[in-house]
């Protein structure tokens, strides 16, 4: 078990990095170039105002129509992508390990808020799961890697909060909280995950041909 803790926190984690960093890269330089190829016009319309203008709409809860007219899913959204990108970054167990590792660190959550988070992030994944499964349209709609993905995005948070209240199993436990989060981190690039890398072209892309070419608003 031991062996394996090292590996989780040392190789694997560069590994993750590697291959996050690089799929990023690769698929946002594809993209780029499947547009241009089949879309060359975004590139001419493309306008920072409007983009900007676009994204700045979208991060603002409820400021939409489509926002204001399903209240508790958008509250959900909110609430779990903000405790989603806030808790891993800013958890006191990662800031002091990267410290000691890396030296350096950051302001980190106090523990109770950091467990809030956590379970806030568990129950939003439990969430879109009775979604997934309640409501037909969505259903029909899922496949079964958007049920994957769901496990993913929950391992590395409920075995982190496994691990740090040192519950009965807590040390394997702590392994893979390592294992899941860099199967996360690995994910990303070439998933559906990677629409939170996406989102402020897709956002930008939307508001230039509203704003630039249709002279509207796209909310």
């Amino acid at each position: 078990m031991h062996a394996i803790y090292e590996l989780a926190g040392g190789f694997l984690v560069w590994a993750a990095l590697v291959i996050f960093a690089g799929g990023t890269v690769i698929r946002m330089a594809w993209l780029a170039a499947t547009a241009r190829k089949k879309d060359a016009a975004v590139f001419h319309y493309f306008s920072f105002y409007y983009a900007l203008r676009s994204i700045l709409h979208w991060i603002v809860p409820f400021a939409s129509r489509n926002m204001r007219l399903h209240p508790v899913m958008t509250a959900v959204t909110f609430i779990f992508h903000l405790c989603l990108i806030i808790t891993p970054i800013f958890a006191a167990a990662h800031v002091i390990l990267i410290a000691e590792s890396w030296g350096g660190g950051w302001w980190y959550l106090p523990d109770a808020a950091a467990d809030i988070m956590t379970l806030t992030v568990i129950l939003g994944c439990v969430f879109f799961l009775i979604r997934r499964i309640s409501k037909k349209d969505v259903r029909y709609l899922s496949t079964a890697g958007d049920y994957i993905l769901l496990v993913i995005v929950a391992a590395p948070f409920l075995s982190g909060y496994w691990s740090y209240h040192q519950w009965s199993g807590f040390e394997i436990a702590g392994i893979v909280h390592m294992l899941s989060g860099e199967l996360l981190l690995i994910c990303i690039p070439f998933t559906r995950l990677f629409h939170m890398i996406l989102f402020p072209f897709t956002r930008g892309y939307a508001g230039s041909e509203f704003g630039g070419m249709r002279s509207a608003r796209d909310w």
